[in-house]
């Protein structure tokens, strides 16, 4: 899958595993990421979406820093929450929110099958065991898009590692180096208030 990797995201990395910041960057992350995939959906769909959205990115945060514990990278501990939103919108049939074409979910799965699996993460199953106590909110399906899908959105070719594009445009298989000094007041929606207070 190709991402994109600056500092923001590296910023990002240092507040969700910094005590007290963490709870405010994650409810940031999630609110900017449930903005970007319901741009992608038809305004008339958004709002019904949202709730759900909101619940399964909450998820994948955890998600995020459990992959960075078992030792994945920056880049490859991000690519695995967003193989699991791409299988969440395959199984609503949400084909216009995927990055991916559904044909290279194996690959994908392949290359993190020993962390799936030892969270019990699926095609079927996106949150596994990391789904929260009582679930996400449920949110209406469209699966008739499933047939034919073009996927509108899917950039396909990078199914055989994690790439991630810098702000010059360059795209590096693996990710890019973190940089020796990272400020979590860097993080989307985190201030040096949200900082000072931790």
């Amino acid at each position: 899958m190709k991402l994109r990797q600056n500092l923001r995201h590296w910023a990002a990395k240092k507040a969700l595993t910094t005590p007290v910041v963490k709870d405010v960057a994650n409810d940031k992350l999630v609110d900017l990421h449930t903005k970007i995939f319901l741009e992608k959906a038809d305004e008339s769909a958004r709002e019904a979406r949202r709730a759900h959205l909101d619940g399964f990115f909450d998820a994948t945060m955890d998600t995020y820093v459990a992959a960075l514990e078992a030792g994945h990278s920056e880049a490859e501990a991000r690519e695995i929450t967003h193989i699991q939103a791409n299988f969440d919108f395959f199984n609503h049939g949400w084909t216009e929110m995927m990055e991916i074409p559904a044909d290279e979910f194996e690959a994908h799965f392949r290359r993190y099958e020993e962390f799936f699996k030892r969270y019990g993460i699926s095609v079927d199953d996106p949150l596994g065991d990391l789904s929260p106590v009582g679930g996400v909110p449920s949110a209406p399906e469209t699966p008739e898009k499933r047939d034919g899908a073009d996927y509108e959105n899917a950039i396909e070719g990078f199914a055989a590692d994690v790439y991630v594009q810098d702000d010059s445009g360059t795209v590096h298989r693996g990710g890019t180096d973190e940089p020796s000094a990272v400020d979590p007041s860097d993080a989307p929606g985190i201030d040096e208030a949200d900082v000072a207070d931790s």
